[in-house]
């Protein structure tokens, strides 16, 4: 008898477990319902609309989240090079991703490897295309200093794995981030079972048969196939990896100068969270005035859980004319030239070198106007200029006839032209890179090289001091330009990449929440 009963018992639990798993044994698959339609989401017997499940973005390779704000960008120290380019104004900054630290030699050289394994170099097509790649490793050379050994060494032997790659253009710069994206959204895809790890084997992928994010989500790209892509259970076909499913990243980029400006300054540590609990936050605290990135208080000269910094150098700079280093048995930053990309004391992001070592490239294209240079909305920017897929075949909505590869596996763009824009009330054309140069307002017209050195657009912002610059160079307020296919070997990287979701970050909510009223019906 109490044999019996056992077996009753666990028949009985069995049945609730099982009852409450997907509608039951017997019972039907639950699905999530359309709050505006009613209809089953994922149910391929009402209309099989996908929908995949609410999920944060997911954190990429090298980054840090930078929680966005507003903060005062501009001037912060008096203008001893009488530029006056970089007026004090009050902006907003979304939340973003941002490199921890610089971009090194043993990453631009991973990246070099896969161009050279991709594209036959013994194939003349190819040859400009990873010469085109190559950093320039004579800006190391000086007409009156000894620098042969860096050009000979510097980004390829191993005792300089870890420091910043020097003597890459802003245009190389961004071929390498939009490089990065595809090789971590391969790997993720890889991963989850949309593409075969084949696809990563040597010869897999050749020419223009390269995986390339943007081709991928078009249908242009076809990788072998992995696992998730065989038939499930669902009852719905397999399909490819899209925008919808949230698998993939946003794409690698350049930060803008805002968004750069803003990450050195770390403020969040002047306003810290009194608890991560929802609803918890810190005061709106801002320091308009600090000087330099490691600041605890807005003089910089303390950090209370450590002790004293003063007298301790926290950057890679040069401390005055001829002293690039200190004094044997007692070097300053203990660095003659550049330092391992995680070196000194790292900001309240916990970004490296955000100060010194290398000056750093950003998206902008340069104006001295700067408080013309934005709108008085999130994320200011000078240098947008819009593209759109180019169309082979506007007979078909088919991605794969409607649009198109070039030489190099990327899916072709196009300018955005007056045509199209001229009906928009937000912007009137696609090239907006001198927008409000040469009218009443600015009264400002570039003409290179003839009454100005600034190229309307070549001409790009870096920002950050570097081991051969003073520390006036050191505050993120500070700006300089260079035309976009130059390089030095003060000048490196770091990549960025936007935030999708709540600004606070994952497991965060949007925006403020109050229980719910009852409704009187």
């Amino acid at each position: 008898m109490q044999q019996r009963l056992k077996t009753l018992s666990w028949l009985f639990a069995a049945t609730v477990l099982l009852s409450s798993c997907k509608g039951g044994l017997f019972g039907k698959k639950k699905f999530d319902k359309s709050d505006a339609t009613g209809w089953n989401y994922n149910d391929k017997n009402q209309g099989g609309f996908r929908v995949a499940k609410s999920q944060e973005q997911g954190l990429g390779p090298g980054l840090v989240f930078v929680e966005g704000g507003t903060f005062m960008m501009g001037q912060t120290e008096e203008d001893v090079m009488g530029d006056w380019n970089n007026i004090p104004r009050r902006v907003s900054v979304p939340s973003f991703y941002m490199d921890r630290s610089e971009v090194t030699n043993v990453h631009y050289r991973e990246y070099l490897h896969w161009l050279s394994r991709v594209f036959d170099p013994s194939d003349p097509q190819y040859i400009p295309v990873i010469q085109g790649a190559m950093p320039d490793t004579l800006v190391w050379r000086s007409e009156l200093s000894f620098n042969e050994p860096m050009v000979e060494y510097y980004f390829r032997h191993p005792g300089f794995n870890d420091y910043p790659v020097v003597g890459v253009s802003w245009e190389q710069a961004k071929d390498y981030c939009l490089w990065r994206t595809d090789r971590v959204n391969e790997n993720t895809l890889i991963q989850k079972g949309y593409i075969n790890k084949s696809n990563m084997k040597p010869g897999a992928q050749q020419g223009d048969n390269n995986f390339n994010t943007r081709s991928y989500l078009l249908g242009l790209y076809n990788a072998p196939p992995g696992s998730a892509m065989k038939k499930k259970g669902s009852g719905l076909p397999p399909m490819p990896a899209t925008v919808e499913s949230g698998t993939m990243l946003p794409e690698y980029r350049l930060p803008t100068e805002a968004e750069w400006e803003y990450a050195a300054y770390g403020l969040i540590g002047q306003n810290p969270r009194t608890s991560l609990k929802e609803g918890k936050r810190g005061e709106e605290l801002q320091q308009n005035k600090q000087v330099y990135p490691w600041a605890q208080n807005v003089n910089g000269l303390r950090d209370s859980r450590r002790g004293s910094w003063q007298g301790v150098f926290l950057a890679n700079f040069k401390r005055g004319s001829g002293d690039n280093a200190g004094v044997a048995g007692g070097l300053n930053d203990r660095a003659f030239y550049t330092a391992p990309s995680k070196s000194f004391y790292p900001n309240n992001f916990g970004l490296y070198n955000m100060a010194g070592n290398v000056s750093e490239w950003v998206e902008d294209t340069y104006r001295p106007l700067s408080a013309l240079d934005y709108d008085d909305q999130p994320a200011p920017f000078r240098g947008n200029k819009y593209k759109k897929l180019y169309v082979t075949d506007p007979t078909t909505l088919d991605p794969s006839a409607r649009y198109e590869k070039d030489s190099l596996g990327r899916v072709r763009m196009d300018s955005v032209t007056v045509a199209e824009s001229k009906d928009r009330r937000n912007y009137q054309r696609g090239n907006v890179i001198d927008f409000l140069d040469g009218d009443d307002l600015s009264m400002a017209e570039y003409k290179y090289k003839e009454s100005t050195l600034i190229d309307p657009e070549r001409s790009k912002v870096y920002k950050g001091g570097s081991w051969n610059d003073r520390a006036y160079w050191l505050s993120p307020g500070a700006r300089r330009y260079l035309e976009q296919d130059q390089a030095m070997s003060t000048l490196g990287f770091r990549c960025a990449m936007s935030r999708l979701g709540s600004p606070e970050g994952n497991r965060r909510k949007t925006g403020q929440h109050f229980p719910t009223r009852r409704q009187k019906r």
